[in-house]
């Protein structure tokens, strides 16, 4: 009598069977192994030395931290610090209403307001800060008098003083950027609810305030916000023409004491704070402005979310 044994009577096994069963179990194994960069680690020990290097070169320096400590709270240094808020917010206010003029003209149909605007952006942008500045306090050697007819007649040198020269500086050399800023604002906003806007009834004016500066904001806050901290420090400038801002405070003491310094420190800390301010109220609007917006997905985030979604799968 033959014998059967079981291995001898059992189904054969299919190859496709067989190859399912591989994919299953090598998907199962599948293990994300983190990237090694050793890059990173490098770049991080060259910036910790140059920085150590810096702290020691600053510690072994000829210079009494407690002078600039001591002058953080002096009196003259906080006049300054008052005026150069005072004038980075007002030129600040003057270059976003000029920049919202001259953005509308530049997208007006009027060929007239529309050369007016890209002069004004050309001449005001392409030169720089602090020969505008100059030009605007030496203004009496061209106009040494300022007549309004049937009222009456001022000396230049009355009426355009440092503050007044500053002013209008940073002020109208603002409005150029922001003309820009906010006409690539208004460009992102849908055409289409401007027409609808004025099928409603709606005045363009009304739809310019209404309708399509708040969607505009937007794009509108994080490059304005960008540009009142470069005003609080492009302030200093007018140190050159006599303003009483924080560098002209600082210069003030350390031409009689002579620590340069430890007064330069000194401002920065307080540079340091008011762009420190400026930025945090900064991301508050962009906060405030892109709500109902969908953020993307910061990079690495669709790598993680397609491996999850794989691993699902195979389970």
């Amino acid at each position: 009598m033959t014998t059967v044994s079981s291995s001898d009577t059992s189904a054969p096994t299919s190859p496709a069977v067989t190859g399912a069963a591989d994919g299953a179990h090598g998907t199962a194994a599948l293990e994300a192994v983190p990237v090694r960069h050793y890059g990173r680690w490098v770049a991080a020990a060259v910036i910790v030395a140059f920085l150590l290097l810096l702290f020691r070169a600053f510690a072994a320096a000829d210079i009494d931290y407690s002078v600039t400590k001591h002058f953080l709270t002096a009196g003259t240094v906080l006049h300054g610090l008052v005026n150069t808020l005072l004038i980075s917010v007002l030129a600040q206010a003057m270059g976003i209403g000029l920049g919202i003029v001259f953005a509308v003209m530049a997208m007006s149909r009027n060929p007239v307001m529309k050369t007016t605007s890209w002069v004004y952006v050309w001449l005001f942008r392409g030169t720089p800060v602090l020969v505008q500045l100059l030009l605007w306090y030496n203004l009496s050697l061209v106009f040494p008098a300022l007549t309004l007819p049937g009222v009456g007649s001022w000396s230049t040198n009355h009426v355009v003083t440092p503050f007044v020269a500053a002013l209008l500086g940073l002020g109208i050399n603002e409005g150029a950027y922001m003309a820009e800023i906010t006409r690539a604002g208004l460009g992102s906003v849908d055409h289409g609810q401007v027409e609808a806007s004025h099928a409603l009834g709606m005045s363009p004016r009304l739809t310019l305030r209404r309708v399509v500066l708040p969607q505009a904001m937007r794009v509108i806050i994080p490059p304005t916000g960008n540009e009142f901290v470069n005003m609080l420090k492009t302030s200093s400038l007018a140190y050159a023409i006599q303003y009483g801002e924080l560098l002209q405070s600082a210069v003030k003491i350390y031409t009689n004491n002579l620590a340069i310094v430890e007064l330069l420190l000194t401002i920065s800390v307080w540079y340091l704070a008011l762009t420190t301010v400026a930025t945090v109220v900064q991301s508050r609007l962009e906060r405030r402005y892109s709500r109902g917006v969908r953020i993307p997905p910061v990079r690495g985030g669709r790598v993680r979310a397609a491996l999850g979604r794989r691993q699902g799968g195979s389970a």
